[in-house]
Formats: C-alpha cells, sequence, structure tokens
C-alpha cells in the first residue's frame, strides 16, 4: 500500500479520543402518517464502530438518514461536534462527515478514478496531493487495477468499493475526528470483500479515531466488528451496548421472533449465532 500523508484524517489528539461526535436527543420521524422512529435518545463517540441493527421496517436506515439530514425529523435534536447539524455550513460539514448509501445511482461512463476524484470536492489540496490521495484510496480498497475501468461496467460489489473510496477521500482532511455512515456496505459484496470492508471500518475507529456507524443485517458480522450495538424494534431502541451485552438470545427472541443458539468465540467476548 502506498503511503503518504494524506490517506487518512490527520493524527487526533489523546483529548480527541472517545469524544463526543453526535448528540440525538428525542428524535421522531414520520413518514406520511405512520410514526418511522420514536423518541430516540443517543450519543455517538469517536473511535467506536457503532452498528445499527434490527428486522426490516424497525428504523435502521431511517435513523441513518436522520443523523445526514436526508430526512426530516418531526421532533427533536442532532449536534455534530456540539454544533447544531442544521447550522453547518455544507461544505464545512462535508470534511467530517461522510455517508456512503446503499445504492448510489451513477450512469455516466466516469473512470473508477474520476468517481474517487469527486471525494476532494470539500477538500483543499493541491493537484500532486490530489492524486496520491486517489492512488491511497483505490490501494486500500483493492481498486488499482480497476482505476480506468468504466464505472457503469463495474459489478454491484466492485461499485459498493469505490464509492467507499470515494466517502473516505471526502474525510481525509477533517479537523475534527471524522464521521463515516455506512448503510448496509456489504450487501452486494462477495465473503472476502465483506470483512476486508468490515475490518478497514474498525481500523478507521480503531486507529484513526473515526466515528462509524454501520447499518447491517449479519448479526455475527456485527458482533465481530463492532464495538456498539444498537437494535432498533418499531422505531425504538430496545438494546443498546457492547456485542456480548446487547445481543442476548432474550433481545433476539423479543426482536427477531427467532430462537437462537448462542455461543461465545474462544478467547473472546463476541457472541456467535446459529
Amino acid at each position: 500500500m502506498k503511503q503518504t500523508r494524506f490517506s487518512q484524517s490527520k493524527p487526533l489528539s489523546q483529548s480527541d479520543s472517545q469524544a463526543t461526535v453526535i448528540e440525538v436527543n428525542h428524535l421522531s420521524v414520520r413518514i406520511g402518517h405512520k410514526p418511522v422512529l420514536t423518541d430516540i435518545n443517543l450519543t455517538l463517540h469517536a473511535g467506536e464502530v457503532t452498528a445499527l441493527l434490527g428486522p426490516n421496517g424497525a428504523g435502521k436506515s431511517t435513523l441513518l438518514k436522520s443523523l445526514c439530514q436526508e430526512v426530516e425529523a418531526e421532533t427533536g435534536r442532532i449536534k455534530v461536534h456540539g454544533q447544531a447539524i442544521d447550522s453547518w455550513d455544507r461544505q464545512q460539514l462535508a470534511k467530517s462527515l461522510a455517508v456512503l448509501p446503499q445504492h448510489a445511482s451513477l450512469t455516466f461512463p466516469f473512470k473508477v478514478s474520476q468517481v474517487v476524484e469527486m471525494g476532494l470536492y470539500p477538500l483543499t489540496l493541491s493537484q500532486l496531493q490530489g492524486q496520491q490521495l486517489i492512488d491511497n484510496q483505490l490501494d486500500k480498497l483493492d481498486l488499482t487495477a480497476l482505476k480506468d475501468r468504466s464505472y457503469p461496467t463495474l459489478s454491484g460489489g466492485e461499485k459498493q468499493r469505490v464509492q467507499l473510496a470515494r466517502v473516505l477521500t471526502q474525510l481525509a482532511q477533517s479537523d475534527k475526528p471524522a464521521i463515516l455512515f455506512l448503510d448496509e456496505p456489504t450487501s452486494a459484496l462477495d465473503l472476502a470483500q465483506q470483512h476486508r470492508v468490515l475490518k478497514l471500518a474498525k481500523s478507521l475507529a480503531h486507529e484513526s479515531n473515526y466515528a462509524v456507524v454501520v447499518v447491517l443485517h449479519d448479526l455475527n458480522q456485527a458482533s465481530r466488528y463492532a464495538d456498539r450495538l444498537i437494535i432498533l424494534q418499531q422505531g425504538k431502541v430496545v438494546s443498546d451496548g457492547v456485542p456480548a451485552a446487547a445481543l442476548t438470545p432474550e433481545t433476539i427472541r423479543q426482536v427477531w421472533k427467532y430462537d437462537p443458539i448462542v455461543v461465545m468465540e474462544p478467547g473472546q467476548q463476541t457472541p456467535l449465532l446459529f
């Protein structure tokens, strides 16, 4: 992997570790007449991977979209780095917060490298620095061999990795702990690439002090890679904590209507579900 000083957010002080990056107070969302989220209260921290879990329709993606203002809240308040999210300058916020959607629609025949280059928009880099950063992100996501390919010709999984390289480029100059939202990032990936992406998410949190919030359906992957699990049911938080505490057999039965076999991974405090 190529190493440049632009490959990740700049080193952060010890005081930034575990810093509060997002505060959510009494957040409720309706879509039409249907309540989708009800009175959500959360504090999210730098240096952690937080997984949002729950069955279909629980409100996971709606919560993620609310945190980046893609969905309008009926009530409640969201602060990012201590400042009301709606008072941020959009370009400044884009340096600290990025979203990888579940599906990114792009039909123009851009090259892979040009799609990743879109992440440079909020940054202030020279042409050489920008190219170094793009090359590093392509390498990090195992995309170097595809950099001159036309984006629409890629598989779904390849497109997802390109879009992740784009959003990581966007966060490269954050002067605060960066915030990365991932909405079902493994849905189009094969098994090896699923683990590669989740390992990268964990590395970004633990080594570069990112706050990573990821929507997942695979409970074992969430248990293995996330530091904290927030479980939603019918728009409400029903469990919140480290995997061993949040993902109990009782909670799984309540939320997913499934009676699991739970074993602890040898030498770890990670529950494995069967």
